[in-house]
C-alpha cells in the first residue's frame, strides 16, 4: 500500500481535492466556523501519512502542482477590486490608513510577544511575515534569517485563524461597514482569510483583495526596521 500510493502520480493531488471537498461538505452541514476546510484537509492528509507511513515528499510530489494555481488565483482576486475601483477612489484615504494601521499592528505584536516569550531572532524574524502572502513572506524570511518552512506553516495557519474567527471578531467590535470589514480581514489573514471576506460580500472581498497587496507591499519595506529591533 505504501509503495503503491508513494509511486503514484496523482496520489497528492487527489488526496487533497478529496479531503477539501470533505472539510466543505463537513462544513455545510455543520453550519460551524470551527470545521474549516483547509484546516479539516490538512488534518486528514498528516493522519493519511502517518497511519501509511507515505513520506511527505512522496505526497508533494503530486501535491505541489495545486500550488501553480496559486499565482493566477491571486491574480483574479483584482476582479472584485476592478468592480468597486469607485469606492476605493473615494474613500482613499481611510482604505490607505487602514492597512497601514493592520500592517503596523500585525508587526508590533510579533514584537510584543517576541519579547514576552524571550525569543530569539531567528525565530523572531521567522514569526514576522504571518499576515501577508506566503510567496512574499517565504522570500522575507529566507533574507532575514528566518525557518522559511516554520514561516510557512505560520503565514497558512494565521490564515486558517482568520478565516475562521473574522466574521466573529466584527460582530463582537460591532464592524458593520463592509469596507473596514474587508480591509481588517485582509491586512491580517491575507488570501485564506479574502476568501471569508468574498463570502461576507463583493466590497469586503474587494477590499481584502487590495489589502493583500498594500499590506504585502508596506511589509516588505517596514520588515528590516522591525528585524533590527530583537
Amino acid at each position: 500500500m505504501k509503495d503503491l500510493l508513494s509511486q503514484s502520480l496523482f496520489f497528492g493531488v487527489a488526496i487533497t481535492l478529496v479531503f477539501y471537498l470533505f472539510g466543505l461538505l463537513l462544513k455545510k452541514h455543520l453550519k460551524s466556523a470551527l470545521f474549516n476546510p483547509i484546516l479539516i484537509s490538512a488534518l486528514m492528509i498528516i493522519v493519511l501519512l502517518l497511519v501509511t507511513d507515505v513520506e511527505y515528499d512522496a505526497y508533494n510530489n503530486g501535491a505541489k502542482y495545486l500550488s501553480y494555481l496559486l499565482t493566477p488565483t491571486t491574480v483574479c482576486l483584482a476582479i472584485p477590486l476592478y468592480e468597486q475601483i469607485s469606492l476605493l477612489k473615494s474613500h482613499f484615504k481611510a482604505i490607505i490608513i487602514g492597512i497601514t494601521s493592520g500592517v503596523l499592528a500585525s508587526l508590533s505584536s510579533v514584537f510584543a510577544l517576541s519579547l514576552l516569550f524571550e525569543l530569539n531572532h531567528v525565530q523572531y524574524v521567522t514569526l514576522l511575515p504571518k499576515s501577508i502572502t506566503t510567496a512574499i513572506g517565504m522570500k522575507l524570511s529566507e533574507e532575514l534569517g528566518g525557518l522559511v518552512t516554520i514561516t510557512v506553516a505560520v503565514i497558512i495557519l494565521t490564515g486558517i485563524f482568520g478565516n475562521m474567527i473574522a466574521d466573529q471578531v466584527c460582530k463582537l467590535f460591532r464592524i458593520d461597514h463592509p469596507i473596514a470589514k474587508g480591509i481588517a480581514i485582509g491586512s491580517a489573514s491575507h488570501a485564506v482569510g479574502t476568501a471569508k471576506a468574498l463570502e461576507l460580500g463583493e466590497i469586503e472581498g474587494a477590499m481584502s483583495s487590495l489589502s493583500i497587496v498594500v499590506s504585502g507591499l508596506m511589509t516588505v519595506a517596514l520588515i528590516t526596521l522591525f528585524a533590527n529591533l530583537i
